[in-house]
């Protein structure tokens, strides 16, 4: 889901705002090297962490439905994981990277979600977050300094991705028809006579406790 992520948040990005015949958008280090080799204008989304959100992290099991409405499996809740991405522009001169720049976070601060066309397959909808102050162990000066460049203007943009965590369990098939208890003439009272097995109709029961009789 990973790479999903990724190829979404380009989408949106050349769907709302840039023209893809002049602005590349790609996930590679911004390195001095990359840097020295980049043609052209560039939108740099760099994913530098991942962690789960373990706050909103659920137990127990969760329904699948199918179809019909019914019921046909239980699986245990998606995981939360935030993907930190570093967004920076890369130009010719500093006003037009700072130019794009807020274009950027104009387009961005319209969604708190993904576009679910753009992300058909995820389990639940896709958060987007944008500007969020960097975490308590780290500074976005260190991530620069990782990369070994200088530090630049950049926005942090954080997709919140469910990943579906551990196996569903198939549900045993539903009863649709009622339930049939064959009697035979051992079943029958003694003055009954003799008569040939029958079939009788029960109507299914739920499953429940009864309480007891008070006395």
């Amino acid at each position: 889901m990973i790479s999903e992520a990724d190829a979404a948040l380009a989408a949106l990005l050349r769907r709302e705002l840039l023209d893809a015949s002049r602005v590349q958008v790609v996930f590679d280090p911004p390195t001095k090297e990359w840097a020295a080799k980049r043609n052209g204008p560039a939108v740099n989304l760099f994913l530098y962490d991942i962690r789960e959100d373990t706050r909103r992290r659920s137990s127990g099991l969760v329904p699948r439905f199918g179809d019909d409405g019914r019921v046909v499996a239980r699986q245990t809740p998606p995981r939360i994981f935030r993907l930190f991405y570093l967004l920076s522009v890369w130009g010719q001169r500093a006003e037009d990277e700072h130019r794009l720049l807020g274009q950027l976070l104009d387009t961005l601060l319209v969604h708190d979600l993904v576009p679910a066309d753009l992300l058909p397959e995820a389990p639940s909808p896709v958060g987007l977050s944008v500007g969020l102050p960097p975490e308590d162990d780290r500074s976005f000066a260190d991530v620069w300094s990782a990369l070994g460049g200088e530090l630049r203007p950049s926005i942090d943009v954080v997709l919140s991705l469910p990943i579906e965590a551990g196996r569903s369990k198939e549900t045993a098939p539903a009863i649709v028809e009622p339930l049939h208890v064959a009697l035979s003439d051992r079943d029958a009272p003694e003055n009954a006579g003799e008569s040939a097995p029958q079939s009788v109709p029960v109507a299914p029961k739920r499953v429940g406790r009864k309480r007891a009789a008070r006395g």
